[in-house]
């Protein structure tokens, strides 16, 4: 894959995408060939001053195909949108630019926010064709609460989408792909070398079938972070091979005695999102593993798509490129 190349339909590794709302980034957007903070910080531990505010233009625009997508600046749109980052305790304002010619909006999940920045109708939180309209993102930390209890923070892993296009509830966008993954981050959180955003939308993956699906592709050993989104009305299941992680908020075990299952399956339905870090190849090596919908006439019918996991060195294990010929020209079909 050429990692320069713009494709709508599959959007640039976090490199080239990703805004994280830290002390390090400067206000604005962020430029598309810019590394990110995580970029440069994988491996490491998060850190960031706390409360800070951040902001973030994002642009929606009509894509080929008659699909729809956020980007970081004109001409730049994506279906996912870029992943957008913020810490515990600090705010991300969003100016959304809309280019196109259809209302629309950008509703979060899983931060606080006023009724004016909902981006619902239901609330007037709109922006109509040309309109260019700021909505401000808020999170908080976890808070001690009565009986040796807490009320969660804002961490996790979340996402962003349309709230307007077709309907009151933005059916259309999410169809077109107006879409896109926000994490909130607790300080300390490990952050990846690489990043990859998964859509289950209806029967396909960020808007496309197998064998025209993302492939996804790091080096054995890299920490690779995986954000999965569920839309659309149809119920799936995210499966990947040969990797696992622990059902919690990280992917990670937090120590010998955390009772968190170890999985490597979980339900992806409409609404839903979660995500998780594997070290590539970890116990099983580099090759082409695949991941997709484990309902078995979504992956027949075309919910696939691979991870690549090359040589440490970054080239290609034997057998792998065979294997990504033989997926190709595999032809997807339902099948009762």
């Amino acid at each position: 894959m050429d990692d320069h190349a713009v494709d709508p339909h599959h959007p640039p590794h976090l490199s080239r995408r990703s805004l994280i709302a830290t002390g390090a980034l400067a206000a604005g957007a962020l430029g598309v060939s810019a590394p990110a903070v995580g970029a440069m910080l994988g491996g490491g531990p998060a850190r960031a001053a706390t409360g800070a505010t951040k902001k973030v233009t994002i642009y929606a625009e009509q894509l080929p195909g008659n699909l729809y997508g956020y980007g970081l600046a004109p001409g730049q749109a994506t279906v996912p949108g870029p992943v957008l980052e913020m810490y515990e305790g600090d705010t991300l304002e969003v100016t959304l630019v809309n280019t196109t010619t259809q209302r629309l909006s950008i509703h979060p999940h899983g931060v606080d926010y006023s009724t004016d920045s909902d981006g619902s109708p239901l609330n007037a939180s709109y922006n109509n064709p040309g309109e260019t309209r700021t909505y401000v993102w808020r999170s908080h930390e976890m808070v001690a609460a009565a009986g040796r209890r807490f009320m969660p923070g804002s961490a996790g892993y979340w996402h962003y989408h349309d709230h307007a296009m077709g309907t009151d509830h933005g059916t259309g966008g999410l169809a077109k792909g107006l879409y896109g993954a926000l994490i909130v981050r607790r300080r300390g959180d490990i952050l990846p070398e690489k990043q990859f955003t998964v859509v289950f939308n209806d029967m396909m993956i960020n808007n496309k079938m197998a064998p025209d699906t993302p492939m996804f592709e790091a080096n054995l050993g890299q920490r690779v972070e995986w954000i999965a989104i569920g839309h659309g009305g149809t119920f799936h299941t995210f499966h990947l091979h040969a990797h696992r992680w622990a059902d919690n908020r990280t992917g990670m075990l937090e120590g010998p005695s955390d009772p968190s299952l170890v999985i490597d399956n979980k339900d992806l339905n409409p609404g839903n999102s979660f995500g998780f870090q594997v070290l590539a190849g970890e116990a099983v090596g580099p090759g082409a593993w695949m991941y997709h919908c484990h309902v078995q006439f979504h992956s027949d019918g075309g919910m696939a798509g691979i991870f690549l996991v090359r040589n440490a060195d970054g080239s290609m294990p034997p057998g792998a490129e065979e294997a990504i010929h033989r997926f190709q020209g595999h032809t997807h079909t339902h099948r009762s």
